[in-house]
């Protein structure tokens, strides 16, 4: 049978009796009934209402939800920082970032067969370095900094080995008497060069830059007029010559239009016909008249009267 607590006896006789359970009524029922104990146990708080409660005078506020998605972390994230900290230089080698219309397949060698990272080429890529640590770590049950370790460590061997077998190779070559082109140094070189030769005509080719774009504006030359004065003995020379100076030779000079061959001479256009004007009749005439002497002596009239 389920334990009840003492409290709650009387509610637990009442409704069997009220159910017609056969039992007999016991004599402690009702004086109980009409004074009935706590309702909760001693050790339970008595439920307050809230008007016996201390009102909160700040409201809380309602944090509203974050749109922003949770942050996407990668283990080997923290392996590639760490890995270029360490090979600033392996961030300048080139790499393609093209993308194909499928994913390339996973290498074959992964999870246990990896052990070394030579069995995925002589010439490793800093990503193999990184997944090799990587691998180490969760399939080897490696410690973190001692996978990182042993991928650095045969990274390097592998790079120095590489580089030792190709600068041999060259030099076997160059030997047998092979050429090669210039380096991208080189030809890097080469533009700067190019580039700094240009400065010497810069002004020049500025300067023919701005009469393209300005016909209309006179561009005088800068070493006009220099080692040529004179002391003014040119001008006297003119000035004793009785040769006059023009200033303006474009407005004094005559201009002839020149037809071109191949169009014929316009031609005249005719001259409009006029009316002709009524003649007056002729006046009678009579003897000439003669200037007075005064008038060729340029004396005038009222002069000759006094």
């Amino acid at each position: 049978m389920v334990r009840k607590i003492a409290t709650q006896v009387h509610q637990r006789v009442s409704r069997l009796l009220r159910s017609g359970y056969a039992i007999t009524e016991p004599a402690w029922l009702q004086p109980v009934l009409d004074h009935p104990p706590l309702t909760l146990p001693v050790k339970e708080p008595p439920s307050r209402t809230a008007y016996d409660l201390k009102a909160d005078s700040k409201l809380k506020k309602l944090r509203e939800p974050s749109t922003r998605p949770l942050p996407i972390y990668y283990l080997e994230d923290d392996i590639r920082r760490q890995f270029f900290v360490d090979h600033p230089f392996e961030t300048f080698r080139p790499r393609t970032l093209v993308e194909t219309d499928h994913i390339q397949d996973a290498n074959p060698i992964a999870g246990l067969q990896w052990t070394r990272l030579s069995q995925r080429g002589r010439n490793p890529t800093s990503e193999d370095a990184i997944h090799f640590a990587l691998n180490m770590y969760q399939y080897h049950h490696t410690a973190l900094s001692d996978a990182y370790a042993q991928a650095v460590t045969q990274f390097r061997a592998l790079r120095s080995e590489h580089h030792v077998a190709t600068t041999f190779a060259v030099m076997e070559a160059e030997a047998l008497g092979s050429t090669f082109g210039p380096t991208e140094a080189q030809s890097a070189h080469e533009y700067f060069k190019k580039s700094i030769s240009t400065w010497e005509r810069q002004a020049e080719l500025d300067e023919g830059a701005l009469a393209a774009r300005k016909r209309w504006k006179a561009i005088i030359d800068k070493n006009h007029g220099q080692n040529q004065w004179s002391k003014g003995e040119e001008y006297v020379r003119l000035w004793q010559e009785g040769a006059r100076p023009n200033y303006m030779p474009a407005l004094t000079e005559p201009t002839m239009e020149v037809a071109s061959p191949s169009t014929p001479p316009p031609a005249p256009a005719p001259a409009p016909m006029r009316r002709p004007a009524a003649t007056a009749p002729p006046k009678a005439k009579g003897p000439p008249k003669t200037k007075p002497l005064g008038d060729y002596l340029g004396v005038r009239a009222d002069q000759r009267k006094k």
